[in-house]
């Protein structure tokens, strides 16, 4: 029996680099494919010498071309922070857009299973709350944050169109807030932003009043489920996010607790579309994954203290 491969595109960014070392332990072939527009070499540096790796710098914007069989493709490749996306609007929708087209047009030639690494922004603003998978969605789309929004909601569609049309083997996870090592210190997400400012001692900076609130997950749990969903015959949307929902002024006081920082809370002005609320219903994921979180938040932030040090440290 031949070994598996699966090709993971966005495979240096944070969340691709977890799933290469996952994917290998479970005894795949991997192939990573990044631009290093957002990824880091660095978060792959430790799978160079792994004759099971190989990585491809590539923009999967244009056409993706991979020798021999796949298995299995995750599209994960795209900006997914708000400071990344509002920076590079147009190569946010490219790669939502084209770049599934082509990762689709890959899965459809090697006859492959895709999984599309979609988000709960697909949700907007939400109505609803929590949020379940048959939620359309509260979305501004000519709104800054839009770019990011119906670039995933897209690329959703599209999947759905391959699988429809074209018999496509397609599974879509629909991610919460996620953290834990390889994260970027100035991407602009609410979890490195506050652990960088309360380790060099400088305020923490709240938007609005702070009483918005997310739903954050170790990124552990996440890999846990992209893998099974992965591993499933279920076609349509699949939450996989933490529902343990907390505002973000009571987040901002727990980094300050569990980094022993001495900072302050500061509050500014809250930007434009920013959602009011966030927590996945997960019972989809229960109940055709067996999946829930296995850590709770404490425990997590506990995990990802070690790598912030180190990486403040080293800044």
């Amino acid at each position: 029996m031949s070994t598996k491969r699966v090709l993971i595109t966005g495979g240096a960014g944070f969340l691709g680099s977890h799933l290469c070392d996952r994917y290998l332990d479970e005894g795949y072939k991997v192939i990573c494919m990044d631009n290093l527009l957002t990824g880091s070499a660095e978060n792959i540096s430790h799978l160079m010498g792994n004759e099971d790796f190989e990585f491809i710098k590539h923009d999967v914007t244009n056409f993706i071309h991979v020798q021999g069989e796949l298995d299995l493709i995750l599209h994960f490749a795209s900006p997914a922070s708000p400071v990344d996306y509002l920076e590079m609007p147009i190569q946010t929708l490219k790669v939502g857009s084209l770049g599934t087209h082509k990762a689709l047009g890959l899965a459809k030639e090697k006859d492959a299973r895709f999984l599309l690494a979609s988000t709960s922004e697909v949700y907007g603003d939400p109505l609803t709350h929590p949020q379940k998978e048959n939620y359309w969605g509260n979305v501004n789309p000519i709104g800054h944050r839009g770019v990011y929004d119906e670039a995933k909601r897209f690329a959703e569609a599209m999947a759905m169109a391959y699988h429809r049309y074209h018999g496509i083997e397609t599974r879509i996870v629909r991610i919460f807030n996620t953290y834990g090592a390889r994260m970027r210190l100035h991407d602009g997400r609410a979890l490195p932003t506050f652990m960088r400012q309360a380790l060099n001692d400088k305020p923490l900076t709240v938007y609005g009043d702070g009483s918005q609130t997310r739903s954050f997950m170790y990124v552990d749990d996440l890999v846990e489920g992209v893998w099974r969903l992965s591993q499933s015959d279920y076609v349509e949307p699949v939450n996989i996010g933490n529902p343990e929902e907390i505002t973000i002024l009571e987040f901002a006081k727990e980094i300050i607790e569990i980094t022993g920082s001495d900072s302050d809370i500061i509050f500014e002005e809250l930007p434009k579309d920013d959602p009011q609320i966030r927590q996945p219903d997960i019972n989809k994921a229960k109940e055709i994954l067996d999946w829930e979180p296995t850590y709770d938040r404490t425990e997590g932030l506990s995990l990802a203290l070690e790598y912030f040090r180190k990486k403040v440290l080293d800044s």
